[in-house]
């Protein structure tokens, strides 16, 4: 059996979709279910069991001889919550918990990480071991990613494999629940629909034109598809970027969607929220070598491939993968 974190949320579901097509139906699904939103990103998957978060380190100690693989996805990830004591117990306490369960019981690991503990990429963004310690993430989310990275990285007792992800901007279906933390991809497509143009976020720093932020959009496709890949080759243990490796600006983003709709683009710029000004990220790109030196060689979605695929098979039918 694997177990998926998270599992009614984004990421999760999306890898319990991609599972079940690749002919994986043993699935236990870990999550709090308890928000109707989200609980329909899993109706019609298809798996075993479903425990709630807060009772799976129980559960685990009963079940733990079937389990061949752990993917811990679930995380509270609202860049714009700076409760650090949410975070340190949902995202730092529940992580270390969960590695302790796979160290002791030898389970595989893959776990999600983030781009976010970057911060404003003054340091780039390579994904060797050396530099977590050195980051200055921008938000208590993102701390709480790096700390987790910091913390498994000096542990002597592993799970027998491990990989912490470091995923860039994810975008694409089952985020309908996310509201302000959905992509701009899905904010731009409604704003379309209802107005017949997109909103973007001024620039604040005046060696970035309006609309140039650049950001490594990566189709969850994509992310969910390293997931997999991981947990059956087992590569190195460490971390891992998990990134298209190319930047992109909003404004490109922007255009793929109004091309998916065969409209014209229609582009106004707005002051960004002062709540994020400070925090924001003006531009990540992924280096993605160690991936590829890995084995990884699955090509990556393009920002217009992936707008596409998601607008037309998804967004258009408020369809769920």
């Amino acid at each position: 059996m694997l177990v998926i974190t998270g599992a009614a949320g984004f990421i999760g579901s999306c890898l319990t979709a991609l599972l079940n097509e690749a002919g994986r139906n043993d699935l236990i699904l870990v999550d709090d279910f308890s928000d109707f939103a989200k609980r329909k990103n899993v109706d019609d998957k298809q798996y075993i069991g479903w425990v709630h978060r807060d009772a799976f380190f129980g559960w685990i100690k009963a079940n733990h001889q079937h389990i061949n693989g752990i993917y811990h996805l679930g995380a509270r990830t609202d860049t714009t919550n700076f409760n650090t004591e949410i975070f340190d117990r949902l995202n730092l306490g529940y992580s270390k918990k969960m590695w302790q369960v796979c160290t002791e019981y030898q389970i595989p690991l893959v776990y999600a990480s983030s781009a976010a503990t970057y911060g404003n990429g003054e340091l780039g963004y390579d994904d060797n071991h050396l530099l977590p310690p050195k980051l200055k993430p921008l938000n208590p989310y993102a701390l709480s990613k790096n700390n987790f990275d910091i913390w498994a990285l000096e542990q002597q007792n592993t799970p027998p494999a491990w990989f912490g992800l470091k995923f860039f901007n994810v975008y694409g279906p089952n985020e309908y629940h996310k509201k302000r933390m959905a992509s701009v991809i899905f904010h731009a497509f409604n704003q379309i629909r209802q107005t017949g143009r997109v909103k973007l976020f001024r620039s604040h720093r005046p060696d970035v034109e309006d609309g140039k932020q650049l950001r490594d959009f990566v189709y969850v496709k994509d992310v969910v598809s390293v997931c997999q890949w991981m947990m059956q080759n087992r590569p190195e243990n460490g971390l891992y970027n998990v990134g298209t490796g190319t930047a992109r600006s909003f404004t490109d983003l922007a255009n793929a969607v109004f091309m998916s709709l065969n409209l014209n683009s229609n582009i106004e710029f707005i002051d960004m929220p002062e709540d994020i000004r400070e925090t924001y990220q003006y531009f990540t790109e992924a280096n993605m070598t160690k991936l590829t030196l890995q084995g990884y060689y699955h090509p990556f979605t393009t920002i217009e491939e992936g707008v596409q695929d998601y607008v037309a098979n998804y967004l258009l039918g408020n369809g769920y993968w």
